[in-house]
């Protein structure tokens, strides 16, 4: 019940007081990102964590002008794989055999098959289906900022390609989707912070099938 309750505390900040958050919990978010389960477990992005003061400036720039942006205190960009390759899908297979210690014949078949039909994918249904993964990251990231006590803000309204300029992602072969904004709420010039939480009802939102 106690991840539930930070949940319930949480809320999408609309203006963070500049405060910055420890490293530790720092690490912790972005620990628990890594740990989120991905398809064939490729993890297909990388984390970007912005502290520069002046690269948070441009980017906010091209972000809606959103505050939270240059006032928050790490700015985690979630940016997916450009597409799948070989060179990539080999790498985090030959991680798992390095890591384990041993070679399993069904894993290899599996390598083998991901080898056969990603790499021959159009680019964009790559990115795309990468981009999902990093989004399940992206969410376990705000879990565990509430489990942290920290705030943050998911930020979707940017100008992805300006972002990916930016941050000099395509030379990396990354695309930008998605923003975290994590650090501690201005309660006083915070309109969202004393409003009550509202969700559907479990009517609504669920349905069970026996």
């Amino acid at each position: 019940m106690e991840l539930i309750e930070k949940l319930k505390w949480r809320y999408a900040a609309k203006a963070m007081n500049g405060e910055k958050v420890s490293q530790d919990k720092i690490d912790t978010i972005i620990e628990a990102a890594s740990l989120a389960p991905t398809s064939s477990g490729l993890q297909p992005f990388e984390i970007m964590v912005v502290t520069n003061p002046e690269v948070k400036a441009k980017i906010r720039e091209i972000g809606w002008n959103q505050s939270v942006i240059t006032d928050c205190s790490h700015l985690l960009v979630f940016a997916a794989w450009d597409t799948y390759t070989a060179e990539r899908i080999n790498k985090m297979f030959d991680l798992t055999n390095e890591v384990r210690g041993f070679e399993n014949e069904g894993w290899e078949n599996y390598r083998q098959m991901l080898l056969n039909s990603y790499p021959q994918k159009d680019a964009e249904e790559n990115f795309q289906h990468a981009a999902r993964q990093a989004y399940i990251a992206f969410s376990q990231s705000i879990a565990a900022a509430a489990f942290e006590g920290v705030d943050s803000t998911p930020i979707e309204g940017f100008d992805p390609a300006a972002l990916d300029q930016i941050l000099n992602l395509k030379e990396k072969g990354l695309r930008s989707c998605v923003i975290l904004a994590l650090g501690y709420r201005d309660s006083d010039k915070d309109w969202l912070v004393n409003l009550t939480k509202v969700r559907k009802s479990k009517e609504d939102l669920v349905t069970y099938i026996d």
